[in-house]
């Protein structure tokens, strides 16, 4: 049966924009014809594309997270699926593509190239060489996941090398992961066949990455937003641009996605054929994705829009198919996920208050401290004196220095425990199993008490994020993986929300607490993290103590 739709075209192809007629049959496009007299008073531009993202992070399953995108005219994403291959190895890779065959959205999965993403942590998994050889030949992968061990690459690493030279010589793309590397170390990194970057968080650092030829994937997620940053690669170099969000939490998922960057772009001063291009043909063409370019033989993946520069998404069409009108998925949703039917792996046991102690430091000697910062997975690392009590480390909120710790989940051993800033908590503790990269438990509290009864929070559900304040208990479960609930966006975002807002009502002023605490145990952006072995110099690449020298 033929369909078709009036109004602008945006032909990416061409540059063009001009009154015409999308008309198609079943999947594809049949034919586009101008026409001067069609309603201009809507767009029909071709879906949009996020060019990088872990779906894990929205804490929604493959299929919930698509019924959410593509209300905001999502219709592909390249996802990274390493959080749950650092749990559960090939299998998880395998659950997340059942999943999304269900999902509405195109969703292109990559074979994760750094699980565990160091050798200083302790994941539920590990991928040599064979494993991503056994992914990168499953149909459906696109190419390799973000090369996060870049010191590895640069230093040529012969297990890191096994595995890109495995990718290349099944012509698969490369997707690279090197915050803040630049000069020589960057060549040499580019020189391995990486492709793309999605870490860059200025415009220089863009700009040596472009010129050795890679894409710039301009990102804008719940914990690291770089888009203002690096706006002017859209004008001064807009063919080597992507859009991307990396890491999207489900309450800012109800918001927007792509579709929020396109107009803000283009409000930048970028020009509109180039932020359209950015999250439609520059991806498209790159990973070589069955995703329609609203040209004849396409597949028929377009969005309707209000205009460009409001971007306000009116409806999806995905294959051909209406998935998405007036702000709500129209396709009927698929049965909810069994509890049984969950996979996960979860085996430490609760802790006690004292587990989490520190014995001082040394007479006049000073500690290392993780300085978080707002917006951005890097931190800084301070020297201070520790406030003292019995012969204990302590956190002193009145300094905004507090206790953090990275509980082993796949184990009993002993917290890994040390002190950061920025986190602001008066009182109470938060903790969460989604802990970049290997997904441990990450907490944050004003003592050992609260600390102890968030973890064990996470511990009892086997999985999610924890909120102790004023004597409460509150838990968003976790149950797949200890990273994504079962539930739908709407449902995980206003529970996500709930536990967001008791942390600021303590005191946190982060814009994305539960999403910076994460970020604080992945030991390969620097400067100074915690895994579940202790303190870890991403710039001397090596685990650090606490006291300081």
């Amino acid at each position: 049966m033929r369909q078709s739709i009036q109004g602008l075209v945006a032909d990416v192809v061409s540059g063009r924009i001009f009154p015409g007629e999308v008309i198609w049959g079943n999947d594809r496009i049949c034919e586009i014809v101008e026409n001067p007299g069609a309603m201009q008073d809507r767009m029909i531009v071709p879906g949009f594309v996020d060019a990088h993202v872990h779906v894990e992070s929205s804490l929604l399953a493959p299929t919930a997270f698509g019924r959410e995108a593509c209300i905001h005219g999502t219709v592909a994403t390249v996802s990274d699926p390493h959080e749950i291959a650092n749990v559960l190895g090939v299998d998880g890779v395998r659950w997340m593509m059942a999943d999304a065959k269900d999902s509405p959205v195109k969703i292109y999965f990559g074979a994760p190239s750094c699980v565990p993403a160091t050798p200083f942590e302790t994941a539920g998994a590990k991928l040599g060489a064979a494993e991503v050889e056994e992914l990168l030949a499953m149909p459906g992968i696109k190419y390799l996941a973000e090369v996060m061990n870049f010191p590895a690459v640069i230093h040529r690493d012969p297990a890191m090398m096994a595995i890109v030279e495995a990718a290349r010589r099944m012509g698969k793309h490369i997707d690279g992961h090197a915050p803040g590397v630049m000069g020589e170390d960057l060549k040499k990194y580019a020189a391995a066949g990486i492709e793309t970057d999605h870490e860059c968080v200025s415009m220089e650092e863009a700009r040596q990455k472009a010129a050795l030829g890679m894409f710039i994937a301009i990102r804008e997620g719940s914990a690291a937003r770089n888009f203002d940053a690096l706006v002017d690669m859209l004008r001064e170099n807009p063919g080597r641009c992507f859009l991307c969000s990396d890491d999207k939490h489900p309450d800012e998922l109800l918001l927007g996605h792509i579709d929020r960057l396109i107009a803000r772009a283009i409000a930048a001063g970028v020009a509109p054929m180039d932020a359209l291009r950015a999250a439609t043909l520059n991806p498209v063409r790159h990973y070589g994705l069955e995703v329609g370019l609203l040209q004849k033989g396409d597949w028929a993946d377009f969005a309707v829009i209000s205009n460009l520069s409001e971007c306000r998404v009116l409806e999806t069409w995905i294959n051909g198919k209406k998935v998405a009108e007036q702000g709500r998925c129209v396709i009927p949703a698929p049965a909810p996920i069994p509890a049984g039917k969950c996979p996960n792996k979860f085996t430490c046991s609760p802790k006690a208050p004292a587990d989490f102690t520190v014995p001082a430091p040394s007479a006049g000697r000073q500690i290392r401290v993780i300085v978080a910062k707002d917006g951005q997975l890097i931190t800084d690392m301070e020297t201070v004196e520790p406030a003292i009590q019995g012969g204990l480390a302590v956190s002193d909120p009145k300094r905004d220095l507090l206790k953090i710790a990275v509980v082993n989940r796949y184990a009993n051993t002993p917290p890994a425990v040390g002190f950061i800033k920025n986190f602001g908590l008066q009182e109470g503790a938060m903790a969460s199993s989604v802990a970049h990269d290997s997904h441990n438990i990450v907490a944050v509290g004003v003592d050992d008490a609260n600390l102890c009864e968030a973890v064990n929070a996470v511990i009892a559900h086997k999985g999610g994020l924890s909120a102790v304040f004023q004597g409460k208990v509150d838990v968003l479960p976790l149950p797949i993986a200890g990273l994504m609930n079962p539930g739908n966006c709407r449902e995980v975002g206003d529970a996500f929300t709930r536990l967001t807002e008791s942390a600021k009502a303590a005191g946190c002023p982060l814009r994305s607490p539960y999403m910076t605490l994460s970020f604080m145990a992945l030991l390969v952006i620097p400067r100074l993290k915690i895994g579940d072995k202790g303190l870890f110099d991403v710039v001397s690449f090596s685990p650090v103590p606490l006291e300081a020298e």
